[in-house]
Order: structure tokens, then sequence, then C-alpha cells
């Protein structure tokens, strides 16, 4: 099987896939506002609505479809090897908290499977940070002691039951992976029952703080609420500047049908080799669909077929059998303390709330998350509000060396990306299906050739905050290295911060030229 005959995600594809939620054919008033329709959006939405609050929840485009409905969905507080470093950088206390507050997230999730009956393949599994290198191994040892000690039932082990042998590993058992798409559907059906509103294909635009909060939308309405939370991934509306505090990052995925007996049923992941996570699914003609996630890459930077080529090879020489069906990727964003961004927005913020920064573990954090700013919104102590409170100053000085490192990677690709005298075909010699940046009348014109044949240009500037965008040809997207915002090749938003698409440009009108901008980073 090819490439272009790989499936997409195997989770929006084997969810139910019911009618979509309309935009608001009117104004809104509400309690609380919520933007965002992924794991922290819709657990913060469900937990208001059960404790009264009316509340609207505005996704942009399809429940779940975004960065929730191309994870791997584990769902463990062992985020592979957090803890050493929490211990460190924010003391045993931090470290506790932090195990606690996922922990508390997991069961949260497992209650409410049981108590609404929701079919999403909930299974108990344990999670594994592993190394196949004995140097590694000291790291594994320190890791093991540091969430135990944070109160995790961890233990450090040699032996696991995957198909290679590897040098030792942390264990945690009691975690869990699940169906996230049938999940958070389920979710939202039960959010509406209870008086919730969801409204898809609404893209929010702009934020007037006050009392109460005014938002304003791409299809006309308005939407006003006392109480709004920015639950986008990558914040919207940034007040507090969290963005040089973000790094965005995507990792490819590689699914597909093995035997039973041959798959694993724990959840493995290392840090070796650019990252490879593994775990498997239960499938309904009794097979197991093994989940391999690694290659992870700032967006808009790199060869992604040849990682995806890469990835598969890896998945076929540890897992004999195995027979590729699916191929994805997501996208995730790096706080540079490693700890997300939960609470209020901005330094004055009074009714505005930001979920952010879940470093690859937006399952665990997103429902942690809803709980969070449920308790904020109404008021209630919450014992790990301030580990995870986005106004903490404190650990961005003591982790400077990783701010910094962002600043300049940010600073490279804006200075950089202009001035690169990188050769790049001119339009007409673009193959079809690719894509480049290129001097056209004097501008950086982003131009794809589709498969038809036609070109098509937009400008190549991001509307974020205006860094040259970059073309991945394995998934057809327009990307920023800077901040991560993703754009159809028409120029249509797929992924924020952005919340305006790519202008288009008339080929005819601008002329070509051959690009000095080295952004076609995917022959």
């Amino acid at each position: 099987m090819n490439a272009q005959e790989l499936r997409g995600s195997y989770w929006i594809e084997t969810a139910p896939d019911g009618a979509p939620a309309p935009p608001p054919d009117a104004d809104v008033s509400v309690d609380v506002a919520v933007v965002g329709g992924g794991i922290a959006g819709l657990s913060t939405a469900w937990e208001l609505v059960r404790r009264g609050r009316e509340v609207a929840v505005l996704e942009a485009g399809r429940l779940a479809a975004g960065v929730t409905g191309h994870t791997t969905a584990k769902l463990t507080a062992l985020h592979t090897l957090v803890y050493d470093h929490l211990r460190r950088t924010r003391g045993r206390e931090g470290a506790r908290l932090y195990a606690e507050s996922q922990s508390t997230a997991i069961r949260r999730a497992a209650e409410i499977v049981s108590d609404l009956g929701i079919d999403c393949e909930w299974e108990e599994a344990a999670a594994c940070t592993y190394a196949e290198r004995p140097e590694h191994v000291g790291q594994l040892r320190a890791e093991a002691e540091a969430a135990r000690e944070a109160g995790l039932p961890a233990e450090f082990v040699t032996g696991t039951e995957l198909p290679y042998p590897v040098a030792g590993a942390v264990r945690v058992t009691g975690q869990a992976q699940f169906h996230p798409v049938k999940y958070l559907r389920a979710l939202a059906e039960d959010l509406r029952r209870h008086g919730g509103a969801v409204y898809e294909g609404t893209r929010v635009t702009g934020l007037s703080e006050g009392e109460p909060c005014v938002l304003s939308t791409d299809v006309g309405a308005t939407v006003r609420a006392r109480e709004v939370v920015v639950a986008t991934h990558y914040p919207v509306f940034d007040r507090a500047l969290l963005f040089t505090r973000l790094s965005p990052r995507r990792e490819l995925v590689v699914a597909g049908t093995l035997d039973a007996d041959r798959a694993p049923r724990d959840m493995y992941i290392t840090p070796e080799q650019n990252t490879r996570s593994v775990r498997s699914a239960p499938q309904p003609d009794g097979t197991r669909l093994l989940v391999v996630t690694g290659e992870h890459f700032t967006p808009g930077t790199a060869d992604v077929e040849e990682r995806f080529a890469r990835l598969t090879a890896w998945a076929d020489s540890r897992f004999a059998g195995l027979t590729v069906t699916h191929r994805w990727a997501t996208q995730d964003n790096d706080s540079t303390d490693s700890v997300p961004l939960v609470g209020p927005l901005h330094p004055g913020s009074r009714h505005t709330y930001v979920a952010t920064g879940f470093g690859g573990w937006g399952l665990s954090g997103g429902i942690m998350a809803g709980g969070l700013i449920s308790d904020l919104v109404e008021g209630r102590e919450s014992e790990w509000a301030g580990l995870y409170d986005p106004r903490r100053l404190a650990s961005v000085v003591r982790e400077g060396g990783a701010f910094l490192k962002h600043q300049a990677q940010v600073a490279r690709h804006f200075v950089g990306d202009r001035l690169a005298a990188v050769r790049a075909p001119a339009p007409e010699d673009l193959a079809p299906g690719d894509g480049a940046v290129v001097r056209m009348g004097g501008h950086p014109c982003a131009v794809h050739r589709d498969d038809s044949g036609q070109l098509h240009a937009v400008s190549a500037h991001c509307t974020h905050l205006g860094c040259l965008v970059a073309f991945n040809r394995a998934e057809q997207a327009w990307e920023c290295p800077c901040h991560g915002s993703r754009f159809a090749p028409d120029g249509r938003i797929l992924q924020g911060p952005a919340v305006r698409p790519l202008e288009k440009r008339d080929m005819e009108a601008t002329g070509s030229g051959r690009s000095d901008t080295g952004t076609r980073n995917h022959p």
C-alpha cells in the first residue's frame, strides 16, 4: 500500500460521524464561552455545565477533529522523563502536585466513562518509558525514583513485552488508553442534553475583555460571556505573550493491523531515535491496531515524506506481520519550563482563562485543565493552581536557557528565511503536488501546483505574526515554523494561532521569479 492509499486518523475515521452543529444564527449570551472543541475545551465546558453554568463551545472546525483527533490516545501521568526534571526545578512538592493532578484527571475520565456508559474502548494499561541504550539506564533509575517520590506506583524494570530488548524501563501501572474521539463525541452529546450549546464551523476572531467579555466570529455572530476560556491548543489571543514561552512541534504517526498475540498491551515511549511511542488498540475483528509515533520536528522545517518512511521502516522492522493502513500527524506545544500553562490568560485577567503547552500529553492535561479552570471560574481553591498558573515567572527565570533558545529559533526563521539564498524552482518548474515560496512582483508568495497542474498563489506571510511559511508536501499544507500555524494550499486555516487565512495572490498580475527565501523544504 503506497502513501496515497493510506488513510488518515484512525480515531476520526472510526468515530460516529454525527451531523455538524451549525454556527449561531444570532448573537449569543452565556455565562461561559469556551473557544475550542478539543479535549481541554470540551472537558472544561462539560464540567461547568454539570455545575449549573450556561456554556457555549465555539469550534472553528469539527469537534475533536483537531489535535485531539490525531493523538496516540494514551491517558497517563508518566510523561517520558518529567519527574526527575520537576524534582530538580520545582522541588519534590512540585513533582507531587504534577503527579496528583495528572492522576486525578485519569480517575476523572474513568468516572465519566462509567457514569455515562461511554463505549470508547477503554482499557487499563501500564505506561513505560524505556531505553535501548545502556548509557541511559541512569536516567531511567532517577526517573523511577522521582516518580515514586511523587506518588506514582513506579518501578524500574529490565524486561518488557516488546519484541526487542531494552536496557531498562520505568513502569507505572493503573494508566489507561481509549478512543479519544468517541469519548469526546459522547461528552458533547451529554453537554447538550444538560443545556450546553455547541457551535461548529465558528472561528472566533476577536476578544474584548470586560463585563461581559465580547467575542467576534467569522460567521458574523457576537458572543457575550461573563467568562471566556481559550482552549485552542495554541492561544489565538495572547495578551500575555505566551507565544514567547511555547515551542510548536509536529509528530508523525503510522498505524496498522497486527495479530492480537503480537501486539503490546501496555503503552511505551522512548526519547531515543527522535522519540518512538508504541501502543495498540482493539479492532472489531479481534486484531489490534498498532499505533507508532515519532520523528518530531518544528513545523515547516523537515522532509516529512522521508520521516514517514523512516518511522514506517522502524515499525516494520520491530513488529513482524504489521500491515500499515493509516498515517497521520499531530502537533503539540512545549512550554519552556516543561509544565502546561493553565489558568488566568494574563496578569490583569479577571474573566479570561487559557489552557495550553501540554507538551504531547494533552489528554491527561486537557482533562486536568477542565477541572482546574472550572474551579477557578467557580471561585474554588485548587491545590495545584499555582503549579500551572500561566503568570508564573520564577520557573521562566530558572529555565531561561530554554526560553532564550526558543526565541533564537523564532528569530532565525523570522530573519533567516528572508535572507537565505537557497535555490528553489520557478513556479513553472513545480511538479504536481509540490509548493515553494518564490519572489513574485518583489513579494514572497507561496505557490502550489495542484494534481491537475493548476498553479495557486497566496501570500507567504503567516497572518499570525508575519513569519514566512514553508510547504509540507506529505500533508499538502503551508506551515509556519515560528508558532505553528498551518494553512491549506489555497490559504484556508488548518491550525492556529492564525485567525485569518493567507491572502490570495494573482499569478498573472504579480509575475514570477526564482525563490530567494529558502522555504521549500520538501522535494
